[in-house]
């Protein structure tokens, strides 16, 4: 795992996959709840991720999931919208990555761009997420800290 500073999303115009942190809240009308951070930033330059998403979720649980055509996976870091983001699902979902990538790497270009999953919204400190990415990624993730 590298740290850079930059914006994500410069990445992914550029042809990366990049990691949208997200959460498991599916509402009555089938769309995840995607209000913050670069999940909203998702749902707004895609307005059909919220239903695509709550779609996957329903059928497949809070786990990770992936967009071929758009070059983005989705990264749990809660279960509710308002909770606090997870250690436990985050590890849980740092497993599923690597677990992606390992099974599919001819397929997908790398490195594979990422925000620190659960700092912003998820109101936790990097210094206790850094210690579970660094246990299973490798330098093809790359985490990218907003420049300030």
């Amino acid at each position: 795992m590298k740290e850079i500073k930059g914006d994500i999303w410069d990445y992914h115009e550029q042809g990366n996959w990049i990691v949208i942190t997200t959460n498991g809240f599916v509402k009555r009308d089938s769309t995840c709840v995607m209000g913050r951070g670069t999940a909203r930033q998702a749902a707004s330059k895609y307005p059909d991720l919220p239903y695509k998403l709550g779609h996957l979720i329903s059928e497949r649980g809070n786990c990770l999931h992936h967009d071929d055509n758009r070059g983005l996976i989705f990264f749990p870091v809660k279960h509710n919208w308002w909770e606090k983001a997870d250690l436990e699902l985050i590890e849980k979902s740092t497993k599923e990555l690597v677990e992606l990538f390992d099974k599919h790497i001819s397929d997908y270009p790398i490195p594979i761009y990422m925000v620190r999953p659960g700092c912003g919204n998820g109101q936790l400190d990097w210094k206790d997420v850094k210690p579970i990415l660094e246990k299973y990624l490798d330098n093809r993730f790359m985490v990218v800290e907003k420049y300030n």
